[in-house]
């Protein structure tokens, strides 16, 4: 284990997040909110001075493998989650330090969960970075790095996969870091179109520009309390539930059809899969609730936004869904688990997963019922590894087994069932809101302080995808 090259990095990290606290100091000047100015500016110049202390001396051992990437990537979170909780503390907008921990990690994670119960009483800063940290988190914080620092292609690699959001991680092109570069042109360049649409929809600038950045990394965190039903618009609602979808895609897509390559791009299975689940959750949840609303076209208004900011993991809200039936909710429950496609900034399981498990699944019954014949899991009509399908197989065992824990844990904090079981669910599927105590109407400051720090890291592990959390507890023995 590269203990030295592993501080090394994280460092690196924690400075470049320190430069990044200008922008909110930024906007603390724009809007005469001089402590929280004093506040941010003060944090980022200590990230930066940490970071510059630790990177003084460059390690002469330079390797990083998949450990040391999975430990620099769980380190890295960790350490920014705390670091970024900072300024919250310090302006007083949160200044319980569980609490802060628990704002950022949900920020950074882009799961939207919060424990503030007055949102438009918070400062414009604050509030800008709450949004801005989900833009970080959503492609990742060491995506962002790797795309702004050199770095050699054999490290990126290792890096990009510790905290690559699906079964698999690979190139767009032949090198890592082109390939980062790239993925990032397109998340700013469809964060920009957002924007310029909510603008033309009559949006003011500085919410265009946070809802924007929390639909990017599919997060969640607005400037108004009601979410987007504040906005009561039509308009708006269609577009930011347009771009939910089109960033719970895969990226790659979007690559391919940049480079001219419509025809596999629109062949993709797991896009297909996606679609037809979030046009069947539609059409079922609204027939259910047209008579919630008196009219299918606004059951069909409401039940197409709650769909896409549910399994895409944005945790936006145009309607309470606690007033709908029960079968409509454990639809929505059941799409907090199935999240995004692969590659795309969405939480949950991912799409490809589903797909693989269910298949692994059939393919299970037909060798039960025919023992002699040869079954193979095939994704886009090509053979999936076995050792993936294993893969995913046990991240699943792993996921469900921590899920649980986690929901026993959580009961010792006195919440009723729907309130603890989804607290957890929606946390490590980084999705946002739950039911009863923590539906859309409501935050998660009814938990405890121990409680906030269990679900913050519930929330880290849904992100990470769990194994660079389990790999740095290993690494003192290694």
């Amino acid at each position: 284990m590269n203990h030295k090259m592993i501080v090394y990095l994280t460092a690196q990290i924690v400075r470049a997040v320190g430069i990044l606290m200008f922008l909110p100091a930024l906007v603390g000047i724009i809007y005469q909110e001089w402590q929280d100015f004093f506040a941010f500016a003060g944090t980022g110049v200590g990230m930066i001075g940490l970071g510059t202390i630790f990177t003084l001396k460059k390690p002469e051992n330079k390797a990083v493998f998949a450990r040391e990437g999975m430990c620099v990537v769980a380190c890295a979170w960790i350490v920014i989650s705390f670091l970024g909780a900072l300024p919250y503390v310090f302006t007083g907008n949160i200044p319980n330090v569980a609490s802060a921990f628990f704002e950022t990690a949900s920020g950074l994670t882009t799961t939207g969960s919060t424990i503030l119960d007055d949102i438009e009483a918070v400062s414009r800063s604050c509030l800008f970075w709450r949004a801005f940290t989900h833009f970080i988190g959503g492609m990742g914080v060491l995506v962002f790095m790797l795309a702004v620092l050199p770095q050699s292609d054999t490290r990126t690699m290792h890096l990009v996969r510790a905290e690559s959001a699906g079964p698999t991680a690979g190139k767009l092109v032949a090198k890592m870091s082109d390939s980062v570069r790239i993925l990032y042109a397109i998340y700013i360049t469809l964060t920009v179109v957002e924007m310029i649409f909510l603008l033309i929809g009559g949006m003011p600038f500085y919410d265009a520009i946070t809802t924007a950045f929390s639909t990017a990394g599919t997060g969640g965190f607005s400037c108004k309390a009601g979410s987007i039903a504040d906005y009561n618009s039509v308009y708006i609602e269609v577009i930011v539930t347009l771009f939910m979808m089109l960033f719970s895609v895969n990226f790659s897509l979007y690559f391919l059809i940049v480079s001219k390559k419509w025809k596999q791009a629109l062949a993709n299975e797991e896009l297909h899969v996606f679609l037809g689940i979030c046009i069947t959750s539609i059409l079922l949840i609204s027939v259910d609730i047209t008579k919630v609303y008196g009219s299918f076209w606004t059951a069909l208004r409401y039940a197409s936004f709650q769909v896409l900011t549910i399994i895409s993991t944005a945790g936006f809200a145009s309607a309470n869904y606690i007033d709908w039936s029960f079968f409509s909710q454990m639809i929505l429950m059941i799409l907090m688990f199935v999240g995004g496609c692969a590659g795309s900034t969405g939480g949950g399981l991912k799409v490809m997963r589903i797909m693989v498990l269910v298949k692994s699944a059939l393919k299970e019954i037909r060798c039960t019922l025919n023992p002699r014949s040869v079954v193979v899991v095939k994704v886009d009509g090509r053979a999936m590894d076995k050792e993936v399908v294993h893969g995913i197989g046990y991240y699943f065992i792993v996921f469900m087994m921590i899920m649980v824990i986690s929901i026993l844990l959580l009961s010792l904090d006195g919440h009723d069932v729907p309130t603890t079981v989804t607290a957890v669910i929606t946390c490590m599927n980084n999705v946002g809101p739950g039911l009863s105590e923590i539906d859309p109407s409501h935050s998660f400051s009814c938990f405890s302080s121990w409680a906030k720090i269990l679900l913050s890291m519930d929330m880290l592990l849904g992100r990470l995808e769990i194994y660079p959390m389990l790999v740095l507890l290993t690494l003192r023995k290694h």
